[in-house]
C-alpha cells in the first residue's frame, strides 16, 4: 500500500534544515509502516529501535547524553552499522523513554547529519505529564487513516483516483455512480490501516467489522492503561457519546448529554487526554465571516468527530446492507456520517483549519467553515440529492460571500454564489480555490 505522507518525508530528507522529526497520530494509523517503509525505499539501510518494554535503552539513553555512546548502543541494539550519510534512524514508541525524547534536542543541535525519524501514539499525552520536549529542536508530521483518495490506490483504482486529482468534472460525472459505490463502501470500513488490507486481501466485510471492533477495544484499554485513574470514567462517558451527540439535529457538543447535570470543567482534562491521543477532533464554531477564523473561535461551543468514518459506523453497529443496499442510512442517522466523513477528508487531504458557523440566534448553522488562501469558504454537507440549503442562503445573504460550497451526492456544478462539489471530490476543495 501507498501513503501520501511519503512525499513529505522525501522533502525532509532533502531539507538543508533539516531537524529530527517528530510523527504524531492515534494508535494503528500505520506510523511504523510509514517510518520502515520510507527507510526501506529511501535509504540504503534503516535501523529500527522500539522503546516499548526496552529496559536497555531506558539505560542506555542516560542524562549524560553522550551521542557517540548512545549511536553505538543504537547500532548494537538494532544490528545495523549507522551510517550518517545513508542510514535512516527510527526510534518508535519514544514516548515511553522521556529521556530519548529529550536527546533529540542533542541531534539536532550537535548531530544533525544523523537522519532521525520517531513516533510515538500518546506522544501528546506524554508531553503533558512532565517531559522535557525538545521545543523547537524537531519537526512535525501528522499521520491520520487513509484518506477516500489513498482507500481508491488501495484498491488498484488508479484510474478513477487520476479523474478525481485532475479535477475533470465531466469524467467524474459520468462515472458518478461507481464513485458513489466505493464511497459507501470507504464509509463502511474507512480507513484503519489495517482494515483496508483486510478488504484487499479478503473482500469480507464481517472480518473489517471484527477489526474495527478489536480496535475500539484497544482504544478503551489503553484510557485504562495510560490515562490517569481518575479521569478514566470520565474519558470512556465522553468516548462513547460522541454518536449520539452527532446523531442530533443540533450538533453541538452538550455535556449535559453525558451525564446529567455534567459542567464542561468536570470533563475538561478527559476531552485534552482524547484529542491529544488523536482519537478526537473538535471543531469550534465562530459566528462571524471575519478573517482570519481562529481569532474568532467559540472554544465553549464545538461539535466533536472522531478520526475515522469507520470506526464510527462500528460505534454505532451499522451493518454493511443497511450501509451498501440503500440509502436509509443517510437520513436515519441524519447525515452525521456524511459531516464526519467531510471533516476527515479535510483534516487528511488539507491543512485547513476547520470550524463551524452558526447564526447568534441559532437558527442557522454552516456544517464546516475554512479559510481558503484569501476567502472564508462555508461547506454545507448534504448526505444525499436533496440541495435544499437555507442555512448556506442565509450566509451568503448576511455576508455576500462570494464563493459557497455545497458538497452531496450530486454531480459537480457551479450556480450563482454557490458550487455543488460531489462528496467524493471534496478532499480537493484547497486546490480548487486557492487562486481564486
Amino acid at each position: 500500500m501507498y501513503r501520501r505522507k511519503i512525499e513529505e518525508l522525501k522533502k525532509w530528507k532533502a531539507s538543508t534544515t533539516r531537524k529530527p522529526l517528530l510523527i504524531r497520530g492515534a494508535r494503528q494509523v500505520g506510523k511504523t509502516w510509514l517510518m520502515k517503509e520510507f527507510g526501506k525505499t529511501n535509504y540504503e539501510k534503516y535501523a529500527y529501535i522500539n522503546f516499548d518494554d526496552n529496559e536497555r535503552m531506558n539505560n542506555l539513553f542516560n542524562e549524560n547524553f553522550d551521542l557517540n555512546k548512545i549511536i553505538q548502543g543504537l547500532k548494537i541494539e538494532s544490528g545495523v552499522n549507522i551510517e550518517p550519510e545513508n542510514t535512516l534512524i527510527i526510534l518508535d514508541e519514544i514516548q515511553e523513554n522521556p529521556r530519548a525524547l529529550k536527546s533529540l534536542k542533542y541531534f539536532c543541535e550537535n548531530a544533525n547529519e544523523y537522519h532521525i525519524i520517531s513516533a510515538g501514539s500518546l506522544l501528546g499525552v506524554a508531553i503533558h505529564e512532565g517531559t522535557s520536549f525538545p521545543v523547537g529542536k524537531v519537526e512535525f508530521l501528522d499521520l491520520t487513516p487513509f484518506s477516500f483518495y489513498e482507500f481508491l490506490e488501495a484498491l488498484d483504482e488508479k484510474q478513477l483516483l487520476e479523474i478525481l486529482e485532475k479535477n475533470d468534472y465531466d469524467m467524474v460525472n459520468i462515472f458518478n455512480a461507481k464513485l458513489k459505490e466505493y464511497l459507501k463502501l470507504y464509509y463502511y470500513i474507512g480507513g484503519m490501516p489495517e482494515c483496508v488490507d483486510s478488504y484487499i486481501k479478503n473482500k469480507d466485510l464481517l472480518e473489517v467489522r471484527k477489526i474495527q471492533k478489536r480496535l475500539l477495544e484497544s482504544y478503551e484499554q489503553d484510557f485504562s492503561k495510560h490515562a490517569p485513574s481518575n479521569i478514566v470514567p470520565r474519558i470512556r462517558q465522553l468516548w462513547n457519546n460522541i454518536p449520539s451527540q452527532l446523531a442530533k439535529e443540533n450538533k453541538k457538543f452538550i455535556y449535559g448529554l453525558v451525564r446529567q447535570g455534567a459542567r464542561a470543567r468536570e470533563y475538561e482534562i478527559a476531552l485534552s487526554w482524547l484529542i491529544d491521543c488523536g482519537l478526537v477532533y473538535q471543531i469550534n464554531r465562530v459566528n462571524t465571516n471575519k478573517m482570519p477564523l481562529s481569532a474568532y473561535q467559540d472554544f465553549n461551543a464545538f461539535k466533536l468527530y472522531i478520526l475515522d468514518i469507520g470506526l464510527l459506523c462500528a460505534m454505532c453497529n451499522i451493518d454493511a446492507q443497511t450501509l451498501l443496499e440503500g440509502n436509509e442510512i443517510f437520513t436515519e442517522f441524519k447525515g452525521s456520517l456524511t459531516e464526519q466523513y467531510v471533516l476527515c477528508q479535510l483534516k487528511q487531504c488539507t491543512e485547513l483549519n476547520v470550524f463551524y458557523w452558526s447564526s447568534d440566534t441559532g437558527t442557522s448553522e454552516i456544517d464546516f467553515i475554512a479559510q481558503i488562501g484569501n476567502k472564508n469558504i462555508p461547506i454545507e454537507v448534504k448526505a444525499n440529492e436533496n440541495l435544499q440549503a437555507k442555512s448556506l442562503k442565509t450566509f451568503i445573504e448576511k455576508y455576500n460571500s462570494k464563493i459557497n460550497v455545497r458538497t452531496s451526492m450530486s454531480n459537480y456544478r457551479e450556480e450563482e454564489k454557490l458550487i455543488n462539489i460531489p462528496l467524493y471530490l471534496i478532499g480537493n476543495i484547497e486546490k480548487m480555490f486557492i487562486k481564486k
